[in-house]
């Protein structure tokens, strides 16, 4: 094996094991919802807003991010990040008031998201390998975030129970700064190895322009802005939703880790697919099967084997649009920015999240129910899955004259 790709390896592998990280510790918020809001003396919305919050800087920093990543290096955009991300869930585990929780979950925990998950290390990853060989690479950084979800959420659970809230929060601060020595291969990201000379006299205004006048990018952002709305609801909202429906904390933890054990499945098969066939219509079959799941959810009796079934089904389809929509930036645009397009789409997926983690905190608050939310979640998946049917996924016109 030669030393280059010794390099790649140990960098892929990195890259997997932070987003692993990432994805572990954001994903088990959701079971700080029950012991915050008790302690506190708050409804759910006040923390679900704190939680929204995270969700919209996340995406409000991930053009930043990404930004920052293609013109100063991933590795000073992760530093940064790991920082803000332990320096956020210690503010939330010392907060005495709800400013406190908006604050270090909402605004330093989701700058530390941006600067540290898919936005900045995917197109890295995305720089470092060939074109053939991308999809699978974006699966593989993908699926590995479902891993740590998996392996994390568990974790914090009992963590909770034994040590309470507070000291959990504390153990999750020092380990998010673990993510500082998995920066190490990103100091040079291999960017100029793959980034062919027309790009390198594009400059990011230009990109920006070209990008913003194409309509059919506005329409994979549109499609994102859904994915976020239905993932960040039941995210944050699964547990309360199954405890309200008499289920156990466990049954909740199962559900989640469900979700993030075939979410790796779902992740490298659609991201090996989305080097084979065509991204948008591949994007379409998840949306649509996105709505079935739900309603079919909400349509059959509740019981711990349909939590299951929908947790297994859910999974496979979490995060499997990442690889092909993140390929469609870089297939559209080029390798360049594609940080900062990434960015751009990531936003909105995150508006998305904003709306549905806050949208089921306030409904749940006045209505009593999440029912509508759940249905919403569905009725949009049908939209979205409508959407994808028209984008143009062909590289804009400035590389097909390249090309040609």
């Amino acid at each position: 094996m030669s030393k280059t790709v010794k390099l790649l390896s140990f960098a892929v592998v990195c890259a997997c094991v932070l987003l692993a990280i990432n994805f572990g510790m954001r994903a088990s918020f959701g079971f700080f919802m029950t012991p915050i809001s008790s302690e506190f003396g708050y409804g759910r919305e006040i923390f679900a807003f704190s939680l929204a919050l995270q969700n919209l800087c996340w995406g409000l920093f991930q053009p930043i991010a990404g930004a920052v990543a293609d013109r100063f290096g991933t590795a000073k955009t992760i530093y940064v990040g790991s920082i803000a991300y332990a320096l956020g869930l210690y503010v939330t585990a010392t907060a005495d008031s709800f400013w406190g929780l908006h604050i270090g979950a909402g605004i330093l925990v989701g700058m530390g998201i941006a600067g540290t998950g898919l936005g900045v290390v995917l197109p890295a990853l995305a720089r470092m390998v060939s074109e053939e060989n991308r999809g699978l690479a974006l699966g593989l950084g993908t699926a590995a975030g479902s891993f740590g979800q998996l392996l994390v959420i568990p974790v914090a659970q009992e963590f909770i129970s034994a040590y309470g809230w507070q000291t959990t929060l504390m153990i999750l601060a020092g380990g998010s700064l673990c993510m500082l020595l998995l920066s190490r291969p990103f100091r040079n990201d291999g960017q100029q190895s793959v980034v062919v000379s027309s790009e390198q006299d594009q400059t990011l205004s230009d990109a920006l322009k070209e990008a913003s006048g194409h309509v059919h990018y506005w329409l994979l952002i549109a499609g994102f802005f859904v994915c976020g709305f239905q993932l960040a609801f039941i995210t944050v909202h699964m547990p309360a939703y199954l405890s309200d429906n008499g289920f156990d904390a466990q049954v909740a933890v199962i559900s989640l880790s469900l979700i993030g054990f075939f979410n790796i499945f779902g992740c490298l098969l659609f991201g090996s697919l989305s080097g084979k066939y065509s991204k948008k219509n591949l994007l379409g079959i998840i949306y649509l099967l996105r709505a079935v799941a739900i309603a079919a959810f909400m349509l059959t009796p509740i019981t711990t084997t349909s939590v299951y079934l929908f947790s297994i089904m859910t999974g496979f389809l979490w995060l499997a649009t990442v690889p092909p929509t993140s390929g469609l930036v870089a297939q559209m645009f080029g390798l360049k920015y594609m940080g900062t397009l990434y960015g751009i789409v990531f936003l909105n997926h995150q508006l998305g999240s904003f709306l549905g983690v806050w949208l089921g905190g306030y409904l749940y608050d006045t209505t009593g129910s999440y029912n509508n939310v759940w249905w919403a979640a569905a009725a949009i998946a049908l939209v979205t899955a409508a959407i994808h049917i028209v984008i143009d996924e062909r590289p804009v016109s400035r590389l097909r004259l390249l090309a040609a």
